[in-house]
């Protein structure tokens, strides 16, 4: 008896469907990748760096070829393992390679470029600082160091702070804590850097672990002593006979004082102590034309900061140019134990005349932490001359799709198999199944679509009285959280989007406010936007305006007249 027979068509035609989704998703074979890193950059002469390799090649048995590390590094503990990850795009079979490196010198080191199986890593450059000075003889199994890269900070600055964990026995087991002082915030960022150190002639097993540390006021700040319990791989014999070589590991570091230093009188504003900051163009346009846009792409490198930490960039304004940013993109990595970001954004750059267009260079004022004076860094100023707009002939021949884009519009017409097989011939195995995948899953949607509208026809809600009662008040955390983090032009959107009913404009949405501190954060947020003000200062203002949401005044509502309409057949009778 055939089952498939009973079921009824719409199900047949379900589990087909899923059936050859299945296979074509599991005939694709994502392209194999491997890429290789180091756990640090700058290590000391005698130290161990371990050098991370990971291999998404499902077919990949050997492990990495080390003979290219042989001539600058000693080579030992190699340790690979494979795991299975699931995916949005299916599954993929990852192998991650460690090996410790110990540099033969100390300078700027290149590690070479190794050969995976088919694949082939990417060098990279180590910098090895010379040796240090003797440290006297330890005689303790395990040991806490820690340090500050800043002894005596200034208010809110990022601070690095290094705990570091010496084992000379193995470890089985363990937990490392540190506690945050009173009077800063203590972030744990990164993961642990684990190498090898000579100490006076004692061979120990190092765990570094990584801290941000940022001082909220002036004063002598203590940093708690850092704390280990575990267990070293000793063995019985070793703690019948009292060898103290095994068995419960016990540590603890020493407080640290560091001496916070107040904001300089003569400090710039808003307050950004820095390492370093530069700005430069990652892009900028050779002409601008009116009624089209350019890009003008600016990056920010600060040393020292995270992405919530800095400024807004915005450019200066333009006159007879519209300048429109989009959100700010940023990339935050720490480095020496120190955060650094880097922040890009693009500008589009729209003329509304002819003639000579100029724009002054972003600037941005910052206190240098190390020379323990201000600083500004800026960027060159941009000109150029405005070239009249494109003739409608040329926008006509942007506009018409070119043959590939009108031989995929043909081939969508009723009796087009054809096309579509023609074009399906020159697609390689790989993508054949991903545009069969996609197909299928059209397909589904479709047929879900329609059996939902059918079956939606029955239960359809009845319909919700009309009124004049408004909305409640959603967005709200939405709306605290752009002003924290996101685009001033995001919140802008944000208020227009909150009003009932949306306001048309943020000068409309200004003037239905009923709070007067609103309106007046609104008018920061405005200067902030274009009138040079600070975004600092109006996102402070608005955090504090719409606390509790924004509050609006009630708009009038038209009521129907008890008179009959003049013309009750929508307009006046004509003579004849």
């Amino acid at each position: 008896m055939n089952v498939a027979s009973n079921l009824p068509a719409r199900s047949r035609f379900f589990a087909r469907a899923m059936l050859l989704v299945m296979l074509a998703l599991a005939s694709l074979d994502a392209a194999a990748q491997v890429r290789a890193w180091l756990d640090r950059d700058r290590i000391a002469m005698g130290e161990t760096v371990t050098l991370n390799i990971e291999s998404t090649a499902a077919t990949t048995s050997t492990e990495p070829d080390y003979a290219p590390l042989l001539t600058e590094f000693f080579v030992s503990g190699r340790t690979s393992r494979r795991e299975f990850v699931m995916g949005t795009g299916g599954s993929t079979v990852r192998t991650l390679y460690a090996v410790a490196l110990r540099p033969r010198r100390d300078g700027v080191i290149t590690v070479p470029a190794l050969n995976v199986g088919s694949l082939r890593t990417q060098p990279i450059p180590l910098t090895v600082a010379p040796s240090a000075a003797p440290s006297p003889t330890r005689t303790e199994d395990v040991f806490i160091e820690s340090e500050a890269d800043d002894p005596d900070p200034y208010v809110q600055q990022s601070v690095g702070w290094v705990v570091r964990l010496y084992s000379a026995t193995p470890l089985i087991s363990g937990q490392l804590d540190q506690d945050a002082p009173e009077g800063a915030s203590l972030q744990r960022i990164g993961d642990d850097a684990q190498y090898q150190r000579d100490i006076g002639g004692r061979r120990y097993h190092v765990v570094e672990r990584r801290f941000l540390l940022v001082p909220e006021r002036s004063g002598v700040l203590t940093v708690p002593p850092a704390r280990f319990e575990g267990r070293g791989a000793g063995g019985f014999f070793d703690d019948l006979l009292g060898g103290g070589r095994g068995g419960a590991l016990e540590a603890q570091g020493t407080p640290r004082k560091l001496d916070v230093q107040a904001a300089p009188a003569n400090a710039p504003q808003p307050w950004l102590p820095l390492q370093n900051l530069t700005l430069r163009y990652q892009s900028t346009p050779q002409e601008l034309r009116v009624g089209s846009a350019a890009t003008v792409t600016v990056e920010a490198l600060a040393d020292g900061a995270t992405a919530a930490q800095m400024p807004e960039l915005q450019l200066p304004p333009i006159d007879g140019v519209q300048v429109f940013a989009e959100p700010v993109q940023a990339d935050e990595r720490f480095v020496d134990g120190r955060p650094r970001v880097k922040l890009t954004r693009r500008f589009s750059l729209v003329p509304a005349r002819e003639g000579n267009a100029r724009m002054a260079g972003l600037q941005l004022r910052w206190w240098d932490v190390r020379g323990g004076e201000p600083q500004t860094t800026s960027l060159p100023p941009l000109s150029w001359t405005v070239m009249p707009g494109a003739p409608p002939a040329a926008a006509n021949a942007q506009a018409t799709p070119s043959p590939s884009v009108s031989g995929d519009i043909a081939a969508t017409a009723p009796g087009a198999s054809s096309a579509i097989a023609a074009r399906f011939t020159d697609l390689g195995g790989a993508n054949k199944a991903w545009v069969l995948a996609a197909l299928l899953f059209a397909a589904l949607w479709l047929f879900t679509l329609v059996w939902g509208l059918h079956r939606g026809d029955a239960g359809k809600a009845p319909p919700r009285p009309q009124g004049d009662t408004p909305p409640p008040p959603s967005g709200q955390v939405d709306l605290k959280r752009l002003i924290d983090r996101g685009d001033l032009g995001d919140v802008a959107d944000a208020l227009c989007a909150m009003a009932h009913p949306p306001a048309r404009d943020l000068d409309e949405a200004r003037e239905r406010l009923a709070d007067p501190a609103q309106r007046e954060a609104v008018d920061e947020l405005q200067r902030a936007r274009w009138g040079g003000g600070s975004a600092v200062t109006a996102r402070e203002a608005l955090r504090r305006a719409f606390a509790s949401g924004p509050q609006w005044r009630s708009v009038p509502t038209r009521t129907a007249s008890p008179l009959p309409p003049l013309y009750p057949h929508g307009g006046p009778e004509r003579e004849s």
